[in-house]
């Protein structure tokens, strides 16, 4: 995006400050949002969101692995995001690697909790096959396509539509198998159990422009932000999540 003259910034801030954004929106108000799911064939699941010029895509992968020795009871859940350099000019050179970072740690900590597992959307003890031996492993892979703004809110339904998307393979496990032998596995090609997404938040960021919180802010809106406010919230109310970042005026 290129720099915004000081008409613009002001046009911006006093539209904000009157309640009627430059887009016609509200402070509050979202843009239309657009979702698709089964976007790629290959995956477990996967999904597309669209927040007006942001558009994003989330799969997932769900493999056969083994347990951490030190939480036998829980399968592990990966979260990686990458930001395609075509998305937005800040995605040139290392800037898509600093962005990828944030969102990647941001959206860890909103969906799969502290590191005791408090607070988590995805329950890994769900993916346990065999306590101790046999697990699913969740790789959940975010893409940045377009950014427009508001990046963590989209992945963060991208995430949950995807997983919503979901399929697990039935798995039946040898019964002769005993003592530290790895158990045999059958993975079935033709029954599949639907993952749970009923525990998983949506993630809502609220940034400040001026004295007032605008949601679902644009690229341009967000260059004008002081400091903003990220909340993951899960369909009982409860707050599973909870991000700050600062920002810039100039």
């Amino acid at each position: 995006m290129t720099g915004l003259s000081l008409g613009e910034k002001l046009f911006i801030q006093g539209g904000i400050a009157q309640d009627l954004r430059t887009d016609g929106r509200k402070r509050l108000t979202y843009r239309p949002i657009y979702v698709e799911t089964g976007v790629i064939p290959q995956a477990s699941g996967s999904a597309r969101v669209r927040f007006g010029g942001t558009d994003v895509i989330a799969s997932v992968k769900a493999e056969i692995g083994r347990p951490n020795p030190m939480q036998p009871d829980k399968g592990k859940v990966m979260i990686n995001v990458s930001c395609s350099p075509t998305a937005a000019p800040i995605f040139e050179g290392r800037g898509d690697e600093e962005v990828s970072a944030e969102l990647t740690v941001t959206l860890q900590r909103c969906l799969l909790g502290g590191k005791s597992g408090a607070g988590a959307g995805i329950d890994p003890t769900s993916l346990i096959v065999v306590e101790g031996k046999v697990c699913w492993d969740l790789y959940i892979d975010g893409l940045v396509i377009s950014s427009d703004g508001n990046l963590l809110d989209a992945l963060g339904a991208a995430i949950k539509a995807a997983l919503s998307n979901t399929a697990i393979p039935q798995v039946q496990v040898a019964a002769d198998t005993s003592g530290e032998d790895q158990p045999e596995v059958d993975i079935s090609d033709e029954e599949f159990l639907q993952f749970d997404t009923s525990g998983i938040p949506i993630i809502i960021t609220l940034t400040k422009v001026g004295r007032h919180y605008i949601a679902d802010a644009t690229m341009e809106e967000e260059s004008q932000m002081s400091s903003a406010v990220s909340i993951s919230i899960n369909r009982k109310g409860h707050v599973c999540g909870l991000s700050k970042r600062g920002g810039h005026t100039g």
